[in-house]
């Protein structure tokens, strides 16, 4: 059986949550998408809250997941811990609340889903994340394993997908909020996107106004980060799989606007 994943990128505050909610469920019903992953961690801008997690939820995610703003808004945590759809890093310290990962199950088909994020440039704090993925693959019984890596490093996450062919299904990037033009297959059969790109106003920097970008790469002070009005989009991947062999046979990035 032949099935879609859906794969969303970083959704930037209230003008990114509002397209989502607008236009997911009329797209997965338009490409036959049987399960979706948002990642959700900057829709209050530096992290999210309960509500706006359940709000992504209700537009049609099977599963959100976060990066290097999961506890922007500490109000978060117990939700964290409670709520199995929603994942953070895995590599993150024991002591933080939450998981990252979780298996799910689509219709007797057990879908793995794991949250990573990268250390190059970003989380040198966080447990090493390829054998934290290693850790995770012994866990549990899966038909098809997921990956969000959360990551600055180009290199990492390419790095990550040769590490992980042939034992995930599907791999993307997130965080840059600039989708990649190198979808492909790889060898052993893993579909891999090195970054999806964003949810949110197309006339931003990386989803923000884009005078506070610029001052302050001036040196000024931008003040707290605004939403842009106007137009949004919708950024991510189609990844097709056969769950009975967990193989990727094709990727296709996605720009809704």
């Amino acid at each position: 059986m032949e099935i879609r994943v859906l794969a969303v990128g970083d959704v930037v505050m209230e003008q990114g949550l509002r397209h989502l909610e607008r236009t997911l469920r009329p797209f997965q019903k338009l490409k036959g998408i049987t399960f979706t992953v948002v990642n959700g961690e900057n829709a209050a801008s530096v992290g999210l809250t309960a509500d706006q997690a359940e709000r992504i939820y209700a537009a049609g995610a099977d599963v959100v997941t976060l990066g290097n703003h999961a506890f922007g808004k500490p109000q978060i945590a117990g939700f964290l811990d409670d709520t199995p759809w929603i994942l953070r890093p895995a590599n993150f310290t024991g002591r933080a609340p939450g998981r990252g990962c979780g298996i799910y199950d689509l219709g007797g088909l057990r879908v793995r889903v794991m949250n990573l994020i990268g250390r190059g440039d970003l989380s040198w704090g966080a447990d090493n994340p390829f054998t934290t993925a290693d850790k995770l693959l012994k866990e549990g019984e899966a038909d098809l394993t997921l990956v969000d890596f959360h990551a600055s490093a180009t290199s990492e996450k390419l790095a990550m997908g040769y590490y992980l062919d042939g034992r995930a299904s599907a791999l993307w990037g997130t965080h840059t909020h600039v989708p990649t033009a190198d979808e492909r297959v790889y060898p052993k059969g893993m579909g891999y996107l090195t970054d999806l790109g964003m949810t949110g106003a197309v006339e931003s920097v990386l989803g923000i106004e884009p005078w506070q970008s610029i001052e302050t790469f001036l040196g000024g002070l931008p003040g707290r980060y605004q939403a842009p009005g106007g137009p949004a989009k919708m950024q991510g991947a189609i990844f097709t799989l056969d769950s009975a062999t967990g193989r990727c046979s094709s990727v296709e990035r996605v720009d809704v606007r």
